[in-house]
């Protein structure tokens, strides 16, 4: 029996992706919250909370909400990077178990290919410890960590490059992708390095884009045409600021966000259908399968090897193509939530993964520093 007060995703979509150079950052959030609205069959009037983050504006709800002409009892722009919109969903959940509000509207928007000056990465003013020896942020953090991890456990570029691979054969399977192209491993090794042992295809897309969804109560979510996907469970955590304060580098905050959307949700690992994790790099995949407890410290590299990720793979992971092909505009935490709501919903066509029950959406922030982790179960 579902609780009246639980929260449900209730519609979905993106905005143009890729290259979009004749709209801003407001266009593209506009243009997906339109389309996440008509898909939950709802209109701007029903929502009554507002949830964005981003770095366009020192208060981009307030520049949001006024542009879409909404004026909501509940406003939150936690903003804590990629991971951002997963923590929104847990917010969003607990606000309408306190009854705050029915109906919230999460949003991203940006022009990170077309125009970076609106919304690229900006380092930490703390960074100013770490930018004079000459670390590259964020992809020198990552490099960091994957030379850490191959150090202490003995894992391959090879191994990476299996992450690459497989997410690009689910982008070829999705035609909103922005690459669709066949890659191999020995194309992943062959390619440039950016930050060794990091190489150009170990590394995210550079796109713009905008994600929307639709959080509602059960009360609204029941009463509306398309199938609830209900959010089980949520936990979120950051260890660090900038690389050099990192605990460990081969552990992320995954461990104690997974460990409570876990056990929130009552499932365990072996139950998850299918996965989403944040792809800034290659290795960011493997970092987060460990601490979240796929598989034990060191056996990442192990647990992907064989196309086990990729479309017949027996762990479905990143069905859209991940931030490594689909799409990046560099909070990328929302299109995650997008894609898990479609499997469960039954709707992504030739990269539906059978019989799609349970989704775990798992973003990260930062140079490895926060995390936030979402349960999410169909009907």
């Amino acid at each position: 029996m579902r609780s009246d007060r639980m929260a449900a995703i209730v519609g979905v979509a993106e905005s143009d992706i890729g290259k979009s150079p004749g709209k801003n950052v407001l266009q593209l959030q506009a243009q997906a919250a339109k389309l996440a609205l008509e898909d939950a069959g709802l209109t701007k009037n029903d929502v009554d909370a507002v949830f964005t983050a981003g770095n366009w504006a020192w208060a981009p709800n307030l520049m949001l909400a006024e542009y879409l002409g909404i004026q909501p009892k509940y406003s939150d722009s936690t903003n804590i990077g990629g991971s951002s919109f997963e923590a929104h969903i847990g917010h969003a959940a607990a606000g309408i178990k306190a009854g705050l509000f029915e109906v919230a509207l999460i949003t991203y928007g940006s022009t990170n290919r077309t125009n970076p000056t609106n919304s690229s990465f900006r380092s930490p003013l703390t960074a100013q410890y770490e930018l004079p020896y000459g670390l590259p942020t964020p992809v020198g953090a990552y490099a960091l960590a994957a030379m850490r991890h191959m150090h202490q456990y003995g894992t391959t570029s090879e191994q990476l490059a299996e992450i690459a691979v497989a997410t690009r054969k689910w982008a070829a399977l999705n035609e909103k992708a922005y690459m669709k192209e066949t890659i191999t491993i020995e194309d992943v090794l062959n390619s440039r390095k950016i930050a060794e042992p990091l190489h150009l295809l170990d590394c995210c897309l550079v796109t713009d884009g905008g994600g929307a969804v639709i959080v509602a109560s059960k009360n609204v979510a029941t009463k509306l045409n398309k199938k609830p996907v209900w959010i089980l469970g949520h936990g979120e955590s950051h260890s660090h600021n900038t690389i050099a304060n990192m605990p460990d580098l081969t552990v992320t905050s995954a461990r104690e966000s997974g460990k409570r959307a876990f056990e929130m949700a009552g499932v365990a690992q072996e139950e998850i259908d299918v996965a989403e994790i944040y792809d800034s790099f290659t290795i960011t995949v493997l970092l987060t399968l460990e601490s979240l407890g796929f598989c034990k410290p060191g056996e990442g590299g192990a647990f992907v090897s064989g196309q086990r990720t990729a479309p017949g793979g027996e762990f479905p992971m990143n069905t859209n193509g991940g931030g490594l092909s689909y799409c990046h505009p560099g909070m990328y935490g929302i299109f995650l939530l997008i894609e898990a709501a479609r499997q469960l919903r039954g709707e992504c066509g030739a990269r539906q993964v059978d019989n799609a029950k349970l989704a775990l959406v798992h973003g990260t922030g930062g140079v490895l520093s926060s995390t936030s982790t979402v349960i999410l179960g169909g009907d």
